[in-house]
């Protein structure tokens, strides 16, 4: 066994040493949220630890390291109630799942994420309901990424590469492979939705990074015609949706899907692709926490047009989801913004009217996700809706976000990445197909 082997095991046994160690503390919720966190957070230590031992990926590390901070942000946000308690569980061992993906040799990463497919197709039926039948589509979608996999391990080049980006389209939500992310958004339990908001894109990406590297033309030139209608298709959907979780799938949608347009292009998928999934991925996880903060309020099926003037009540929430409004819209100085612009700015562009397509995506996030914060944080205060801020705990999740955000929108890229690495991105964006 090599050091780097032995170091990518010790990184993956953190969290789920954590996993089995919390069934200890399954009488005591308020004890086995704490000790999630605490968990969480020594992943985090063991990835800043240990991860310069590692190979890099084309990917570069923002992706190791944003797992387990989504992780604590999840489970910070959580309530400590006995009815999510398997979630607090099931967050560490996905955990231990997502990185085992991402720091394992191809044939264990692969057997990791047929299970990681598995598991959530087995928890999007346990929690169907008859008044929600999108579950099934998102059950076959899981199914359906892993049987994907499981045919890239047993074919070779160039069906192992298709399979392998069909897998990737349902974890990086790509039209019309999406309808996994949004059953996963909508439907799993507890603190679940706003942690695999990160997980399933970023394990998502690392998949294409190699996929596309064997692709044929043919196949990369699909990839980016249906990247294109995702970004028009997620935003179209996200300005009609009445329903909060579904309006910011759909939004995250759209800018998932700028990115499958970028990587085609590129036939690759480097750190400034990773900033934009992973950044993207986070704002969403932070509206999804300010929402779950909302729902635990009043009721989980709460409508969202009967809440209204949250800014005079709840004024530390107001700001914080202000901010991660802000964020999740693209707009300077936050990493969103860093990551589209970086992919902006460094990328060939296929074609005029894509850019002009993902341009108009990037500018319609700006009108359905103020429009939500604007409908929840101003209009009457009603009289008959008891009005709480937010927790120490709640207060601690958001803020972590938000700052993470403006974090990354301000580090240069190599923070994450080695310059050489950016250099040899750079080199191999001429494809000649594309630029012809």
């Amino acid at each position: 066994m090599t050091l780097t082997t032995l170091i990518g095991w010790l990184l993956v046994g953190v969290p789920f040493s954590g996993a089995l160690a919390g069934i200890s503390f399954w009488s005591n919720p308020a004890r086995l949220k704490y000790a999630s966190v605490v968990w969480a957070v020594a992943s985090l230590g063991a990835v800043a630890g240990l991860s310069s031992w590692l190979v890099i990926p084309p990917e570069g590390f923002l992706p190791l390291y944003l797992l387990p901070v989504t992780a604590i942000i999840s489970l910070l946000a959580q309530p400590a109630h006995a009815d999510y308690r398997t979630s607090l569980i099931l967050t560490l061992a996905f955990l231990g799942l997502g990185l085992c993906v991402l720091v394992s040799p191809p044939t264990v990463g692969s057997l990791a994420l047929i299970l990681l497919f598995l598991l959530i197709a087995y928890l999007l039926y346990h929690h169907h309901s008859p008044l929600w039948p999108m579950s099934w589509w998102g059950i076959g979608a899981y199914v359906f990424g892993a049987a994907c996999m499981a045919l890239s391990l047993l074919t070779q080049a160039p069906l192992a590469s298709v399979a392998s980006l069909a897998a990737s389209a349902v974890l990086l939500p790509l039209v019309p492979f999406h309808n996994g992310h949004l059953a996963a958004v909508t439907r799993l339990p507890g603190n679940l939705p706003s942690f695999m908001a990160v997980l399933l894109p970023i394990v998502g990406l690392h998949g294409l990074a190699s996929a596309l590297l064997t692709a044929s033309d043919t196949v990369a030139e699909v990839v980016g015609i249906f990247g294109l209608a995702g970004a028009i298709y997620g935003a179209a959907k996200a300005l009609v949706q009445t329903r909060v979780r579904l309006l910011l799938a759909y939004g995250s949608l759209s800018f998932f899907a700028v990115t499958w347009w970028f990587s085609a292009a590129t036939r690759m998928a480097t750190p400034r692709s990773a900033l934009l999934v992973g950044t993207v991925g986070l704002a969403t996880s932070g509206l999804l926490v300010a929402w779950q903060i909302v729902r635990t309020r009043y009721g989980d099926d709460v409508d969202p047009q009967a809440v209204s003037g949250l800014a005079s009540g709840m004024p530390q929430f107001a700001v914080l989801l202000s901010v991660l409004a802000l964020a999740a819209m693209g707009l300077p100085p936050f990493g969103v913004f860093a990551g589209f612009m970086g992919l902006l700015l460094s990328s060939p562009f296929p074609s005029s009217i894509g850019l002009i397509i993902i341009l108009a995506a990037w500018l319609a996030a700006s009108w359905y996700i103020m429009q939500m914060a604007q409908r929840l944080l101003f209009g009457q205060r009603r009289p008959d809706l008891r009005y709480t801020d937010v927790l120490r705990t709640e207060f601690a999740a958001l803020v972590i976000v938000a700052l993470a955000l403006l974090g990354l929108g301000l580090a240069p890229v190599t923070t994450f990445a080695p310059e050489e690495s950016l250099a040899g991105a750079h080199m191999s964006m001429g494809y000649p197909t594309w630029n012809r």
